[in-house]
């Protein structure tokens, strides 16, 4: 027998049906066709039981948002010209000073452990979360369920992350339906994934707990041995400016130009194929061929083995480009910044 409030909203629903509204009612993922074979696989490889992973997904909500946003991300919509303004403002500029301050013992101790420069780490912390004053605001469950169970073109690697989200607040003794993220499911100062904090994420503040969510220090920390885990080189350069000796038409019609691979081709065979540095370089050296379109009009880059490190993070140039663009732009303002502060305690 329906309650007076069921009855209630059955007539409501029907009246507003009736007049043109539509309803959307939240999915109980649990019911998901696939489900079965997810609860199946938590069991029997990771040691859940059906009925954990079945209140888990019941509680997780659909968010067509999520899909909205996945579908368009912004590195396809927009030209380096229009990408590059949003992280390269003052605000952000100073406020990397302000964290770099805040930090400055934990990013020298990173830098000296991990040989990865201080200003990069916390270029990436800028372009991910603003200094982590914007970590993301959908619930983790609700991001990776939609993705794995609704967005079939990237399924398989959200399920993989979903799993590995389950794994982790089991660890850490956390309730899976609190943590909050981006879209996507990237938490913490520096949005990691799940199955990039279950791999990479380090204690560095030395207290028991890696904490990426709160804590800037096991953040600083494990940014940087992502970074060497993904191949950073130590004072090795990350771009170095290119130019074309070819027409751009031949150039366009080399399938590896422009495509984001770990850099193969080196400076002298890219040289033959009508692209060359505009600085000194070793001919040997590997590199990846890009064109942005900037303000001035296209320009070429040489994207040396930093440059594919910091694509392991997200696959678009542009965002690499911005991250190293951010992190002299910083680098130079906490000089600044250290100049004036040292001349006024003279």
């Amino acid at each position: 027998m329906l309650s007076f409030s069921n009855k209630m909203t059955k007539h409501a629903m029907a009246f507003f049906a009736g007049i043109g509204f539509s309803f959307t009612v939240a999915a109980d993922y649990s019911n998901h066709p696939l489900a079965a074979g997810f609860v199946d696989e938590m069991v029997q490889k990771h040691g859940f039981t059906a009925a954990e992973v079945n209140q888990f997904l019941s509680k997780a909500q659909k968010r067509q948002p999520i899909l909205d946003a996945i579908a368009r991300p912004a590195e396809k919509s927009k030209t380096w010209k229009e990408y590059r303004p949003i992280f390269l403002q003052p605000l952000r500029i100073d406020n990397g000073v302000v964290f770099w301050r805040e930090h400055r013992t934990a990013l020298a101790r990173a830098e000296k452990a991990y040989g990865v420069p201080a200003e990069i780490i916390v270029a990436i912390i800028g372009v991910e979360t603003n200094y982590g004053k914007n970590t993301g605001s959908w619930y983790v469950m609700d991001a990776l369920t939609t993705l794995a169970f609704d967005y079939p073109p990237r399924a398989p690697f959200f399920r993989s992350e979903l799993v590995n989200y389950l794994i982790l607040t089991r660890e850490q003794k956390h309730n899976p339906l609190e943590f909050k993220g981006s879209y996507a499911g990237a938490m913490g100062y520096g949005q990691f994934m799940p199955s990039s904090y279950r791999n990479y994420a380090v204690d560095f503040s030395g207290d028991g707990f890696t904490d990426i969510w709160n804590n800037p220090t096991d953040a600083i920390g494990s940014i940087a041995n992502y970074f060497v885990k993904h191949g950073w080189k130590t004072g090795e350069a990350v771009v170095i400016p290119a130019k074309l000796t070819r027409a751009r038409e031949q150039l366009l019609a080399n399938e590896s130009f422009n495509t984001v691979v770990p850099p193969a081709i080196n400076i002298n065979a890219w040289k033959k194929a009508g692209i060359a540095p505009a600085i000194k370089v070793s001919k040997n050296a590997p590199a990846i061929a890009i064109e942005f379109d900037g303000v001035n009009g296209l320009e070429y880059w040489f994207g040396l083995q930093n440059f594919y490190t910091i694509t392991r993070y997200n696959r678009s140039p542009m965002y690499a480009m911005a991250v190293y663009d951010l992190s002299l732009e910083i680098k130079q303002a906490m000089r600044n910044a250290d100049k004036t502060t040292a001349g006024v305690t003279r």
